[in-house]
């Protein structure tokens, strides 16, 4: 079993842990800056890079994108302590792309050019329309921000040994500046060589890792799960069966529906990734990166399962439980357990390179919707030089946007990261989601039914998560001594689930439809026509949106 330190993990080696992570920055800005020197100063290249990347290219920066540092970190630790109800969370998350390949891959592809609001406003009001897309966008963007910043104090609490506050406020800055340069210097196409290096190394990686800890139980898998299931102690069976997470209480069963309704719809409204849509030429570069990307993700999920389970049997769960970051601790002490100091510092490397990765994807879309949505077509009504003043905002924004993301990582490390997730996914889904579909297929759509659904759903998700346990209310564990709420010590929970999206999605369907029915507004149907078969056909792609 893997010797704890109070404060890290012994064996590692936090000098050996920043060289590897420095030569990841080192490799990765000077791609940057190369890639940089092809790029046009216009905005098509700055928030789509030209639309210049070929299906596979996109795939991989998807993956890379996609697979957060709660993809590798978390899932790993959910299944070395929950088991089979761990591994739902990648089922969840792999489901998930089903839907954006089949409903939204191509035909946002075809309608958008820059941003979600692109697609909402096509045939609605456009000022009312971009602030609500813009606003939802910059909500999932900055919870999101959030969790990934915060995620890299709880990693360095881990594997660099560090505790004071002040040095994990530094590295956390650090992490934020290193961040703005990739997006300031490189903007989409330099983020996307980024993500596209990060999902190789972190792919690669957690490959070596499964392979390895199947070389120690001969290939079989069942003696895998057999020692695992020996090392729990009294509920190591448990394990193998549902139920040991969320079989507790119908309330947690009914917790987990929720969730899995916000992990597999919410996918399809992220919009740091229907932005990577847009990166590529044609809808059919858009269908085979999304195809590539379920490939990828798919794999680094079964690698998950042997990680997981490969941790509960080489680590142990109280050795997970008890260290620094509790669950999040597995993969890291996995990699000790197998590697040693090394392979330790690598996949700490990797780590790190996964949170920088997905924060400057979030970094760069949420900047694109502040300048494209409402700097450009909300303040200035569309009468801009998009080549220049709407790419200078947008880089503007990104430096205030990191700025925020590095003062909030620092106020949320060492708080419920699995909190700040949950709200983004069930925002995506709640608000981003019901419109997107509701503008592709429904004719009868108007621009009030947009608004109700936009704000609506954001509204009740934002609500019924402050209200919910995940804020308070959850009772002290006896293991850490704290509870697993947000806030300690207060309880105004009045909501009994930690995900509200089984209340949420429905609710912001039924918000769309009622603001829609009930307006005396006409919905446009010339204009949907028009985006019906641009939609299915692609037939104007190449032209601007109509402002």
């Amino acid at each position: 079993m893997s010797v704890l330190a109070q404060d890290g993990v012994e064996g590692s080696n936090p000098l050996l842990n920043i060289a590897i992570f420095g030569v990841f920055v080192v490799i990765t800005l000077v791609i940057v800056v190369r890639v940089s020197r092809r790029a046009s100063s216009g905005a098509s290249d700055f928030y789509t890079a030209g639309g210049g990347f070929s299906g596979p290219q996109n795939g991989v920066a998807i993956s890379g994108d996609y697979l957060s540092a709660a993809s590798f970190l978390g899932i790993a630790g959910a299944i070395a302590l929950n088991g089979y109800d761990g591994f739902l969370y990648s089922i969840g998350f792999l489901v998930a792309w089903l839907v954006a390949l089949l409903l939204v891959a191509e035909l946002l592809r075809n309608t958008g050019r820059f941003t979600l609001g692109d697609v909402l406003a096509f045939r609605m009001k456009q000022a009312p329309v971009r602030a609500a897309a813009a606003t939802s966008t910059l909500a999932v963007s900055f919870f999101y921000l959030l969790a990934q910043m915060a995620g890299a104090g709880g990693l360095i609490a881990l594997l660099l040994n560090i505790t004071d506050g002040f040095q994990q406020s530094v590295v956390i800055a650090v992490v934020g500046a290193i961040m703005i340069a990739y997006v300031l210097i490189g903007g989409m196409r330099g983020t996307t060589w980024v993500q596209i290096i990060k999902a190789v190394l972190l792919i690669v990686g957690a490959g070596v890792m499964t392979v390895w800890v199947l070389v120690l139980y001969g290939f079989n898998f069942s003696a895998l799960l057999g020692a695992a299931v020996e090392r729990g102690g009294e509920t190591g069976a448990a394990l193998l069966n549902p139920g040991k997470q969320y079989g507790v209480s119908s309330v947690s069963q009914l917790d987990f529906l929720s969730l899995g309704l916000a992990l597999v719809l919410g996918t399809a409204g992220l919009p740091h990734i229907l932005m990577r849509f847009y990166t590529v030429p044609t809808a059919k570069e858009a269908r085979r990166s999304v195809v590539w990307a379920i490939w990828l993700i798919g794999l680094f999920y079964l690698f998950t399962l042997v990680l997981g389970y490969g941790a509960g049997a080489l680590v142990g769960p109280e050795a997970i439980r008890a260290a620094p970051g509790g669950a999040n601790s597995a993969a890291p002490l996995l990699a000790y357990e197998l590697g040693g100091t090394l392979l330790l510092g690598i996949i700490a490397a990797v780590a790190f390179a996964t949170i920088l990765a997905v924060v400057a994807g979030l970094t760069i879309t949420a900047s694109a919707s502040f300048a494209h949505d409402i700097y450009a077509n909300v303040i200035k009504k569309g009468k801009i030089d998009e080549q220049h003043e709407e790419v200078r905002v947008a880089r503007i924004t990104a430096v205030v946007i990191g700025v925020v993301a590095i003062f909030g990582g620092i106020l949320a490390s060492g708080q419920n990261i699995a909190f700040l997730v949950a709200l983004a996914f069930a925002v995506a889904a709640s608000a981003n989601l019901p419109t997107i579909l509701y503008s592709l297929f429904w004719k009868r759509f108007n621009t009030s039914g947009a608004l109700w659904s936009i704000y609506g759903g954001l509204g009740i998700t934002v609500v019924l998560i402050v209200f919910s346990p995940v804020v308070s209310g959850k009772p002290v564990s006896a293991t850490t001594g704290k509870s697993p709420s947000m806030l300690q010590g207060v309880d105004f929970s009045w909501f009994p689930l930690d995900n509200p999206g089984i209340v949420s999605i429905p609710a912001s369907f039924l918000l769309g439809y009622l603001g829609t029915v009930l307006s005396k507004n006409k919905a446009d149907t010339k204009k949907y026509a028009e985006m019906e078969v641009r939609s299915l056909t692609g037939v104007g792609v190449e032209k601007s949106v109509v402002h």
